[in-house]
């Protein structure tokens, strides 16, 4: 389930300059509860990607074993590749969410929170998601429209039932042009 917050969380940033255009600046859900994000330590990703945990992932309901990216870092205007893997530790119903935040440098473009069901078409999957190993491998075609700078990315993902499936963040990814 964290690679599933890992690839929505790309997904949602691929499909980012669409959504944003040179005159909107936010998206914003005024009643949207923060993310909480421990920055007393780094808790990395395992594998070739720029993922970190938000906090000590020991009590998250997906359990990580790999998400690679190529290329890593992302680049504009070329197919990105998202390979995952992990063990889901319970089943994950209708109703779920992910609370969704993108800065662009001190600018929030996105902070949202939307049905995790909805958002897990974009990687081929549907609910309910079954507990055990979970396997992902989704192609993305990254827009070159996207404007240069430095990024950050969180996605913190509930259970209907709110319990924490798990939570990520990438910071200061860099496009170039």
């Amino acid at each position: 389930m964290k690679f599933l917050a890992a690839a929505v969380t790309l997904v949602a940033f691929a499909q980012l300059p669409g959504q944003v255009s040179a005159g909107s600046v936010s998206f914003f859900d005024p009643s949207q509860v923060p993310i909480k994000v421990d920055t007393t330590q780094d808790f990395p990703v395992k594998g070739d990607n720029p993922l970190m945990y938000c906090a000590d992932p020991a009590n998250y309901l997906l359990e990580i074993d790999q998400v690679d990216l190529s290329p890593n870092p992302p680049k504009p205007g070329q197919s990105l590749t998202i390979k995952a893997s992990g063990t889901l530790l319970d089943k994950v119903e209708k109703g779920a969410t992910v609370a969704l935040e993108v800065k662009w440098g001190l600018i929030t473009l996105v902070k949202q929170t939307v049905d995790l069901c909805d958002q897990i078409k974009n990687v081929d999957l549907t609910c309910p998601l079954e507990k055990g190993k979970m396997v992902l491998t989704k192609q993305v075609d990254l827009p070159k429209q996207i404007p240069p700078g430095k990024y950050s990315v969180l996605a913190d993902v509930y259970t209907k039932d709110q319990r924490q499936v798990t939570c990520l963040k990438a910071e200061n990814l860099e496009f170039k042009m």
